[in-house]
């Protein structure tokens, strides 16, 4: 340390993170190298990472074991613990608005099975509303992504029926595009669960949001002539919740999360706690995220986050970096025996939602493998059983190796070779959706259970050279296949990290209803055609 970065001895107090003293990723590989030619013993490449500060990187190298201090386990696992007696779960319906074409759950599922990398260049026009007249962005910004498309035309982004929810063409000019977008994937969740949106008014239907980018506020409050009565609600990040609450009068919590790039999944595991407590009978939980502004990804790429090929290789050696997404996912979530008894269709079971922080680990924004360790302890009870994690698997080289041996070391310990965790991350499909990111795994995952078969994690040929999947009891999925079932029935689980600090993890097994014997169809049975419009003229119209 003291040759590297000048530090001298009484610097290196004892519960101090490495990361305040300048030690980057790359100083943080080259110094457990040198410490492992030192002291002769194997050390991997994440131990400053999972020895965050001088005395937990003292105590690792003379007892041998980590001390993920200062944060102590017992009291992660206590903030994680799931309710006594939670109760089962069901996802009922999902909708989702993603790059690659995707308006809908089918659309999602074929663009998985069939492999397809979403990823592409900036759409033209995107960016003009925040540069200034005849103005260039940087030319040293990153122009791919997985976006949705245009601004305006028939499938921009900006396009939206405000009469079908109600809204005044003055009130949806002042709209954060984020909070358009998720009201059409509310009504399409709610279609896709066979739930009458009008059926919830006056119910307790929670609502539980991950957004965290207010791009839009720039644009709108840039010139204070443009500020209207509208601007306030049109763009605060509580009203993306807020406004499904009141469009369509449902009475349960309504809240807005932001974890950062975990704020969908800590979503989906507020729904889940809300329905537990009986705070809300049926749960939408949701996500959004929305790349107007060409700032949050020029300070991306100044900061070396994003990769240079704009491709998320996660897991393989080749990860460099993150590629930006937008999208938009909604789950519709109930207690598994209401919906059990309410005859719904049933797509995948929740069977615990877990949250919890990294504290002080090493860095505001660096992952902590003890507490990664933690949450997965805390969601799984029997660890063998598990099948399949969809990973957070951002492809940094870093961060791949301390989620990889996260899994290894709970769920991976003592599997036989025929009995691997399986892995993959949609990351590697549609980037890095930020807020949406969560849900956006989990409905893979629900759509997986409820196919039995798992996709493809793309971009994958060479393992990260401080990752051994086979020791760690890991392999990559680099082909769809059958949904193996170690333990009779189809279990995994989703993880989320936000570089805020916190984590999230959800655990979901496939649903196996009651067999009933099905009446006959005839062969020329009439196929309905379901249409959906505010009123009678306007489903005339259709």
């Amino acid at each position: 340390m003291h040759r590297r970065h000048g530090i001298r001895p009484g610097e290196l107090a004892d519960d101090r993170p490495l990361a305040e003293l300048g030690v980057t990723s790359r100083d943080a590989v080259a110094l457990a190298a040198r410490l492992g030619e030192l002291s002769g013993a194997a050390l991997p490449a994440t131990l400053l990472w999972e020895t965050p500060t001088v005395g937990a990187l003292l105590t690792r190298l003379t007892d041998g074991e980590p001390r993920h201090a200062p944060v102590k386990t017992p009291a992660v696992e206590a903030s994680s613990a799931v309710p006594a007696g939670e109760a089962a779960v069901a996802v009922v319906g999902v909708g989702c608005r993603l790059p690659g074409g995707v308006r809908s759950a089918a659309d999602f599922w074929r663009l998985l099975c069939e492999g397809r990398d979403a990823v592409g260049q900036v759409p033209d026009g995107r960016w003009t509303d925040f540069l200034p007249p005849g103005g260039e962005p940087p030319a040293d910004i990153a122009r791919h992504g997985a976006y949705l498309g245009p601004v305006d035309g028939p499938d921009g982004i900006a396009r939206f029926d405000a009469e079908f929810f109600g809204v005044s063409a003055p009130e949806a000019q002042s709209m954060d595009p984020q909070q358009r977008i998720l009201l059409e994937v509310v009504r399409e969740a709610l279609d896709h669960a066979a739930v009458p949106a009008d059926s919830l008014a006056g119910t307790r239907t929670g609502v539980f949001v991950g957004v965290g980018g207010n791009e839009y506020a720039h644009l709108t409050a840039a010139e204070l002539d443009a500020v209207g009565g509208w601007t306030a609600t049109g763009v605060s990040p509580s009203v993306t919740a807020g406004r499904v609450s009141y469009l369509l009068d449902l009475r349960g919590p309504s809240v807005a999360v932001d974890t950062a790039c975990s704020s969908s999944l800590v979503a989906v595991q507020q729904a889940v706690r809300s329905l537990a407590a009986g705070d809300s009978d049926t749960a939408l939980a949701a996500g959004v995220n929305l790349l107007l502004s060409p700032a949050a990804t020029l300070s991306l790429q100044r900061a070396g986050a994003l990769s240079a090929e704009g491709r998320c290789k996660a897991f393989d050696a080749a990860a460099d970096g993150i590629s930006r997404g937008e999208g938009c996912g909604v789950v519709v979530l109930k207690r598994l025996a209401d919906a059990e008894r309410d005859g719904d269709r049933v797509l995948a079971v929740i069977e615990h939602a877990v949250v919890n922080q990294d504290g002080r680990s090493n860095g505001l924004t660096a992952p902590s493998a003890g507490a990664q360790r933690a949450l997965l302890e805390a969601a799984h009870r029997a660890p063998a059983d598990v099948d399949y994690v969809e990973a957070h698997g951002t492809g940094t080289p870093l961060g791949d190796p301390i989620e990889a041996g996260a899994l290894g070391a709970v769920l991976g310990a003592g599997r036989s070779p025929d009995r691997p965790l399986l892995i993959g991350s949609v990351k590697t499909n549609l980037g890095h959706l930020e807020a949406a990111a969560g849900i956006t795994g989990l409905i893979k995952t629900v759509l997986s259970l409820h196919h039995g078969r798992i996709p493809p994690h793309l971009h994958y040929t060479t393992p990260n050279p401080h990752i051994d999947p086979e020791r760690l009891g890991l392999r990559v999925v680099t082909a769809t296949e059958p949904w193996p079932r170690y333990s009779g029935a189809a279990r995994a689980g989703v993880s989320a990290f936000g570089f805020s600090g916190t984590n999230a993890h959800v655990a979901l097994r496939e649903h196996r209803p009651a067999t009933r014997p099905k009446p006959p169809r005839p062969a020329d049975r009439p196929a309905v055609l379901l249409l959906d419009a505010p009123t009678e003229d306007r489903l005339r119209d259709q």
